[in-house]
């Protein structure tokens, strides 16, 4: 007889493991339910634009390259005008706006005003685009400046090219230096983390697209 109760409570002492064990168990599949509902959804990592050679990078790391691509490709986007700069002019600088601090954002907007009150938005059309040899493989240390993991100094050499209906009126060979930002305020509207806080120094002229060494002269009251 007391083998048989002694039988039954050993299989009660297994059950009881089992039901901690169990217990145990869902604890720890709330506590990783919890971990994963909290993790972010959306990761951004910066890729090297030149696949041919590996690399490796903290995840929370923007490389100089991205810098200067990121840079290049929003200004590009905000000097386009191609229909009427009247028109296309403030409808990049809404479309832009989550690419811009709210004070180069205000600076910008000033600048539209004055154009426009100047007769140099009607009828424009308008696009620059990077001088040959002189883009971010060419010189990188000179295109990106690096004042802090989340500060940038961006050089951009390009040719502003405008028109006038059918007409070229401007061809300008400019010096854009340009402050960049690192403001991961709001991945959904900027995916980047990035944002440009307008002129680091007065935009300059280019005398000669050839030579890496020409003098730049400052610009006139009207940048192009």
């Amino acid at each position: 007889m007391s083998r048989f109760k002694n039988e039954v409570m050993h299989l009660q002492a297994h059950v009881r493991t089992l039901r901690i064990g169990a217990g145990v168990l869902v604890m720890l599949a709330l506590v990783m339910g919890l971990g994963w509902w909290s993790a972010p959804r959306d990761l951004t990592i910066h890729v090297p634009p030149d696949l041919r050679s590996g690399s490796t990078r903290l995840w929370w790391d923007v490389p100089p390259e991205s810098v200067y691509a990121f840079t290049f490709y929003v200004w590009q986007q905000l000097q386009r005008w191609p229909t009427n700069g009247d028109d296309d002019y403030p409808r990049n600088l809404y479309a832009l706006s989550n690419y811009f601090t709210p004070a180069c954002q205000a600076f910008l907007q000033q600048d539209y005003e004055f154009r426009r009150n100047a007769g140099e938005l009607r009828r424009r059309v308008r696009g620059i685009y990077e001088i040959p040899g002189r883009g971010y493989g060419d010189n990188p240390t000179l295109r990106v400046r690096t004042v802090s993991s989340r500060e940038w100094v961006v050089t951009l050499d390009v040719t502003a090219d405008e028109y006038y209906a059918s007409e070229q009126v401007k061809r300008a060979l400019v010096r854009y230096p340009l402050k960049v930002m690192r403001i991961d305020v709001d991945p959904k509207r900027n995916p980047f983390g990035l944002v440009i806080d307008c002129y680091d120094g007065a935009p300059q002229r280019i005398a000669t697209p050839s030579d890496d060494k020409t003098k730049t002269t400052p610009l006139p009251e009207d940048t192009p």
